[in-house]
């Protein structure tokens, strides 16, 4: 079975799915039902620049007082892929590698993100290991 090409209004996660029914949703307020969903939305925020979802979204315990997006050198990213989703009641670990550009050079991130799930706020990304290169 062949992977469908990337239609314009296509969710930039990769699910397959246009933006509204993916990642706009959760961006418009929606909780994410598990820990995957948030960790493809937050990808989906730094893609579109959206820094007060990121921040919303981090749990308060690590999360920094801002990203300062809009001030960083310009980044193209260009796919995101999930190695896996490991839930363990009201916490989850999710690994997955994103491709970008940065100053014209590919890169890759593959990181193991760990969440947990609030009572009142849902889920939300505590910190994770990073492999850069």
């Amino acid at each position: 079975m062949s992977k469908r090409k990337p239609q314009p209004g296509d969710c930039p996660c990769g699910s397959g799915l246009i933006y509204a029914a993916c990642c706009g949703r959760y961006h418009a307020g929606q909780p994410a039902p598990d820990a995957e969903a948030l960790m493809r939305s937050r990808y989906c925020a730094y893609v579109l620049g959206l820094e007060p979802y990121l921040l919303a979204s981090w749990a308060p315990e690590t999360r920094p007082a801002s990203l300062g997006l809009a001030d960083d050198a310009p980044i193209k990213w260009l796919r995101l892929e999930v190695a896996g989703h490991f839930p363990a009641g009201d916490t989850a670990e999710v690994a997955f590698t994103a491709f970008y550009k940065a100053g014209g050079k590919a890169e890759r991130l593959t990181e193991r993100s760990r969440f947990r799930r609030d009572p009142q706020a849902g889920w939300l990304y505590i910190d994770g290991d990073v492999d850069a290169g």
